[in-house]
């Protein structure tokens, strides 16, 4: 098995760290703009959006050490359409997670067949974060629609 490009690595991982954290804030303060009859369920799923952010953060910012690096204080970026509706704050949300997405797949190429541990755990990240990435996209829906974001945006249906 060859060796991990440790410094590629750990570039990948704070940059996750810095999503996730970013996630943490973002997901927090949306729970913040929520109104109207659906807010109580909207606040409790965003919250632990928010706890799952903080949980996936400190899972990386784990293997950063473990690797025997620096984890990085930075939160990444924070998009914010200064609106209270909901369909705008689940696209950003799955904005977000789209770049997540990304940067889990860009560790896995990093790590596959060089650390079983960090690619069994790249692999982990990008199936939650495409569950995820799915939920948010059915919230998007209208009710009884079945053709995905993906599909309406390229108009393959």
């Amino acid at each position: 098995m060859a060796e991990i490009d440790k410094e590629k690595v750990v570039a990948v991982l704070n940059q996750i760290l810095e999503s996730e954290l970013a996630g943490v804030v973002r997901y927090t303060h949306y729970s913040f703009l929520v109104f109207g009859f659906g807010r109580i369920p909207i606040v409790s799923w965003l919250r632990e959006q928010a706890d799952e952010s903080l949980l996936h953060a400190q899972q990386v910012g784990e293997w950063i050490t473990t690797i025997g690096a620096y984890p990085s204080l930075a939160i990444g970026p924070l998009l914010d359409s200064h609106t209270f509706d909901i369909a705008s704050i689940l696209r950003e949300s799955l904005q977000s997670e789209n770049v997540a997405l990304g940067l889990y797949r860009d560790l896995l190429a990093l790590v596959e067949d060089r650390s079983v541990a960090l690619e069994e755990f790249a692999r982990q990240m990008i199936h939650t974060e495409e569950m995820h990435a799915g939920e948010v996209d059915k919230m998007l829906r209208r009710p009884g629609e079945m053709t995905t974001s993906v599909e309406r945006q390229t108009g393959k249906a």
